[in-house]
């Protein structure tokens, strides 16, 4: 028997020998799952951070010493809580002569008032002239305007004078503290940076193709490092275009759809959104999927043999979105087949294995 002949034979009784092998193994359980038709989902992840609503770089209106800090960095304070105050010695003193000034202006107006009023009865009686009486009336009016324009220094000293206390105007935490008591301060000049805490966003940059697909209230699920292992629900509340032509992204502002978590301005934070395709397609579990170096990618479709046994039969199929530990299947594979997702590293084709169901 020549050489060709014999090395054909040997590769016969191989196969005929694997072929036994299979057969007489014990067939090996898996555990299957059905393809389904639903809804695809386009599944994009972003990156962002926690934001302030709000943060102020805080000043003083008015010149002066800083006589009292009444904050720490890093402490709370309410809207409307004391911050800083000034010396206001000479603001209190301006304010006294302004309200002695106004006294003495309405004093005047009263006399003036008396006066008229004394003219108007002799004029009844013929006792008066004329351009006396109304001498008197333009005197009334013009103390009357005297004591609007004290008045209205007055206000002004008063408003001076509550300048010299720096006020919170929002609740938050002391970030940066610019000065210290004793110092001079002029007007503009930074005294303490206020954060507020609450309700904080998180801020995402988002490709520009996505924004017309990005609805109010969209759902999306958040993680954040200083949070490993847990994902929290989040919600959108506004996009922002952006007229930066570099970066081509958008901003989205969202918010933690519970405000009790446990999040400070600054930290970082990652996000799945989920955009519907509109349109629906077969999907597969992502364990279902063997991967090849060449590209190729299977899966072990579970079929019924006459005998009543389940044999397995590899099926190439073409992929499309990935999305909530699924993968869209394009091609290759009917809505209702049934596919091993667990097991599926060693079969063979035509294997006979024993079904199980995720969980049982």
């Amino acid at each position: 028997m020549s050489t060709p002949t014999v090395t054909r034979v040997l590769w016969a009784l191989c196969a005929v020998l694997a072929g036994a092998t299979v057969r007489a193994q014990t067939p090996p359980p898996v555990v299957v799952a059905t393809a389904e038709l639903r809804e695809v989902v386009h599944e994009v992840r972003v990156t962002g951070s926690v934001v302030s609503p709000r943060l102020a770089r805080l000043s003083s209106e008015v010149a002066g010493q800083v006589e009292t800090l009444h904050v720490e960095l890093g402490d709370r304070v309410e809207a409307g809580a004391p911050l800083v105050t000034l010396d206001a010695e000479l603001a209190r003193i301006a304010l006294q002569a302004a309200r002695a000034a106004t006294r003495e202006a309405r004093a005047a107006l009263e006399d003036a008032r008396r006066r008229l009023g004394e003219a108007e009865r002799l004029s009844a009686e013929l006792t008066i002239a004329e351009t006396e009486l109304r001498a008197r009336r333009a005197e009334v009016e013009m103390d009357a305007a005297t004591v609007e324009v004290r008045e209205a220094g007055e206000r002004r000293e008063a408003a001076l004078l509550a300048r010299h206390t720096l006020q919170a105007p929002f609740s938050g935490v002391v970030s940066q503290r610019m000065t210290q008591a004793g110092e001079w301060l002029a007007p503009g000049a930074p005294v303490v940076e206020l954060t507020a805490t609450a309700p904080l966003r998180i801020d995402f940059e988002v490709p520009q193709e996505l924004y017309p697909r990005i609805t109010p209230r969209l759902a999306l699920r958040v993680s954040l490092d200083a949070l490993p292992g847990r994902e929290l629900a989040a919600h959108v509340i506004a996009s922002v275009p952006r007229s930066d032509t570099q970066s081509r992204t958008f901003l989205l502002l969202t918010r933690l759809d519970d405000p009790s978590a446990p999040i400070i301005p600054g930290m970082s934070a990652r996000a799945r959104l989920r955009l519907a395709d509109g349109r629906e397609g077969v999907t597969v579990a992502r364990d279902a999927l063997l991967r090849y170096p060449d590209g190729r990618v299977t899966v072990w479709v579970l079929e019924r043999r006459d005998d009543g046994a389940h044999a397995v039969r590899e099926q190439r199929v073409e992929l499309g979105r990935a999305f909530d530990g699924l993968v869209e299947v394009r091609s290759g594979l009917e809505a209702g087949a049934r596919v091993v997702v667990r097991g599926n590293e060693g079969l063979v084709e035509g294997q006979r294995v024993v079904p199980g169901t995720p969980g049982g």
